[in-house]
């Protein structure tokens, strides 16, 4: 798994350096996976399931009905480097539900560029300010307050811990908190 995911990570950092065309999620996954089999790292029947596995993910326990709350008060986008066709499935099997689905595809990069943290900007209502991404990754959020969001880091197993060097917007312990203190 950490040698399929780093492949995916290396492939995207060099799309957004330039060294490498655009291509989405779900292509990026194939790719990787094929080099597994082709390096006999993975056997060809496991490759198949494996490579649509992102879209059967399960949500954290406080995702859907966090995500439904937050939906009743405010405008909530996913801003995700998985494909559409990824996100839209994901969606389908987990019952998450926002207004609003960006993807890597629709700036043609990945994160951490700025160009796709530029799209949650440009999606903001008028007048707003500044939209809120809240991840769990420290790196994410670190992009994406470079690129003029608001932040808002809420910790989940596997995360990226903020360093004491980070100043987040929020701090909350799940998305009841998040609402919480955005409502505040």
């Amino acid at each position: 798994m950490a040698r399929w995911l780093d492949d995916v990570a290396a492939r995207e950092r060099k799309i957004i350096a330039g060294d490498a065309e655009f291509v989405p999620s779900h292509d990026l996954d194939s790719a990787a996976l094929a080099q597994l089999v082709a390096d006999d790292a993975l056997s060809a029947h496991l490759s198949a399931p494996l490579a649509t596995a992102s879209r059967k993910l399960e949500p954290w326990p406080d995702s859907v009905e966090g995500l439904a709350r937050l939906a009743e008060d405010m405008i909530v986008g996913g801003l995700s480097n998985a494909s559409h066709q990824v996100l839209s499935a994901l969606v389908e099997a987990s019952g998450m539900r926002w207004h609003l689905t960006l993807s890597a595809e629709d700036a043609n990069t990945y994160k951490p560029a700025s160009a796709i943290y530029q799209l949650a900007l440009a999606a903001a209502p008028a007048g707003s300010g500044p939209p809120y991404l809240v991840a769990a990754h420290a790196w994410d959020l670190r992009a994406a307050a470079d690129a003029g969001l608001r932040t808002a880091y809420v910790p989940r197993p596997g995360g990226d811990s903020p360093r004491l060097d980070d100043h987040f917007d929020i701090y909350a312990a799940d998305l009841a908190d998040l609402h919480t203190q955005l409502l505040g």
